[in-house]
């Protein structure tokens, strides 16, 4: 089995310092790439080297809604300028969104700044990584606006399934992450059984998003092989048809050699 964790923070602790043993671990579970989205600006150079430095990673920029209240103007244009560069192993831009969790969300700052990264998408033909929580419909609204080619994945999705089938109405992919290894989470599980297969990825979001089972713990790629045993539970698909899926689906979406 081959797997790519799509949506891994790869650069934050405890992979820091221990990239070439995290890597291994990830490897042994068959997890072969990794994509590691950017969450504020400070953070571009960092993943850009990660992916020079070890084979197995990729990299996403992006300012994520998050982190609204640290994003300036000039911030734009340092990832467009990463952009130009048009890096080798850059897959995607992200992570980007809106989110409506956070107290004070400042949230028409967060869609000039979704807005700008969607027009920064499409300038360079890359598809986009996105979070969104409590702003599926928003999110969706402003993707139909711009429209981009190369489309993208809705990461860590726990919406309803209209609005799954909403997104992928309109080309894009959802992220199946460890939500679904808790036996609570009925509503997403049920989702995630009923999309069609052609439109999931794999994902941790490591080290957050614990799995069931290893709650208070940094998550890690590694889990990623869990989720899909996971998924493999919820659908009726033979395993091995499902994980040649996510990885053909992920090798389309990112455009990553085979």
């Amino acid at each position: 089995m081959r797997f790519v964790d799509t949506h891994c923070h790869f650069d934050f602790p405890p992979f820091v310092g221990e990239e070439t043993s995290s890597l291994a671990l990830a490897a042994e579970a068959g997890v072969e790439r990794i994509i590691v989205p950017a969450v504020d600006a400070s953070r571009f150079a960092r993943i850009a080297a990660l992916a020079e430095e070890h084979q197995p990673v990729y990299a996403a920029l992006g300012l994520h809604p998050i982190a609204i209240d640290r994003h300036e103007e000039r911030h734009l244009d340092q990832l467009e300028s990463w952009l130009k560069q048009k890096p080798a192993k850059l897959a995607a831009i992200g992570e980007i969104g809106l989110d409506l969790y956070m107290e004070n969300p400042a949230f028409e700052r967060q869609e000039a700044l979704l807005d700008a990264q969607l027009r920064l998408a499409k300038q360079y033909d890359l598809p986009v990584i996105l979070h969104s929580r409590r702003t599926h419909d928003k999110l969706a609204l402003h993707l139909r606006r711009h429209d981009l080619p190369r489309r993208g994945v809705v990461h860590g999705f726990a919406g309803s399934l209209q609005q799954a089938q909403a997104f992928i109405k309109l080309g894009y992919a959802i992220g199946v992450g460890g939500t679904i290894t808790y036996a609570r989470a009925s509503k997403t599980r049920q989702t995630l059984a009923q999309l069609p297969l052609s439109s999931l990825l794999l994902e941790t979001d490591a080290p957050d998003m614990p799995l069931s089972g290893f709650q208070g713990q940094p998550n890690r790629p590694e889990r990623a092989r869990l989720v899909w045993q996971a998924l493999c539970e919820l659908r009726p698909e033979a395993p091995q048809a499902i994980a040649d899926a996510l990885w053909r689906n992920t090798q389309t979406l990112f455009n990553l050699p085979d």
